[in-house]
């Protein structure tokens, strides 16, 4: 296992790179399969939260992840100052941040290491959860990635990895997007940006839109990591 861990497995067909990407646009782009799939962004999101605030010397509380997706990081510390606007920044940003790290270490054929480090993320966060659903949604995601880490074959393996980087890079967008659209409806005056608005002095929509670029500038590096250098072509 530590020889998988510190070594580096064969890249994958670009076929299965490809539809890895096909799929995670799906899962994207449908509508009922984005309600399920989003719980994967909100972890991230709320990991990210909760990271932040750790790295900036806050005392974090907790974490609830709810059924509609949605989720709250709760941390103690000076209520306004640097700390505090990079934990606020932190939660949009994270999910495709991550998407682009696994995608750096997938195309260095970091296979392994990618689905361990995830556990790995998965079990500090279950740590801080502090309600049942959230709890029960960081587990059974942490059961499938142990699940194909553990079991499956390394073709299953990459093919998954591949799915979970390209999925985090294509959500990047879409929570961004929703986020404005009820900003616009009055729908959410306590939203990161609007609190990033209240501890910065400057407008929601720029934070918005800071948000959608790193998101755009992700999508575009992880997917240059991915395909077609981070896959074996036909005929290699």
């Amino acid at each position: 296992m530590f020889d998988r861990l510190t070594g580096t497995q064969q890249a994958p067909p670009w076929w299965l790179v490809a539809l890895a990407g096909v799929v995670a646009l799906a899962a994207v782009a449908h509508g009922p399969t984005w309600r399920l799939a989003r719980n994967v962004v909100t972890i991230a999101h709320e990991g990210g939260h909760a990271l932040v605030a750790l790295l900036t010397g806050r005392k974090l509380d907790g974490i609830k992840l709810h059924s509609d997706t949605s989720g709250v990081t709760v941390s103690r510390g000076k209520p306004h100052g640097p700390g505090m606007v990079f934990t606020a920044m932190a939660g949009y940003i994270t999910p495709p941040l991550l998407g682009l790290l696994f995608a750096a270490l997938l195309a260095g054929g970091r296979i392994t290491l990618m689905l361990w480090f995830s556990l790995l993320l998965l079990v500090g966060m279950l740590v801080m959860i502090r309600n049942a659903y959230g709890a029960l949604s960081v587990i059974l995601t942490g059961a499938v990635v142990f699940a194909v880490s553990w079991f499956a074959g390394e073709t299953v393996q990459a093919g998954f990895g591949y799915l979970a980087a390209w999925f985090l890079l294509l959500a990047g967008a879409r929570p961004v997007v929703e986020l404005q659209r009820m900003r616009t409806r009055r729908m959410a005056p306590s939203s990161d940006a609007d609190q990033l608005a209240h501890l910065t002095g400057v407008p929601g929509l720029f934070w918005v839109t800071v948000f959608g670029l790193v998101a755009l500038l992700a999508l575009v590096a992880g997917g240059a990591l991915l395909f077609p250098d981070g896959a074996s072509t036909p005929g290699v």
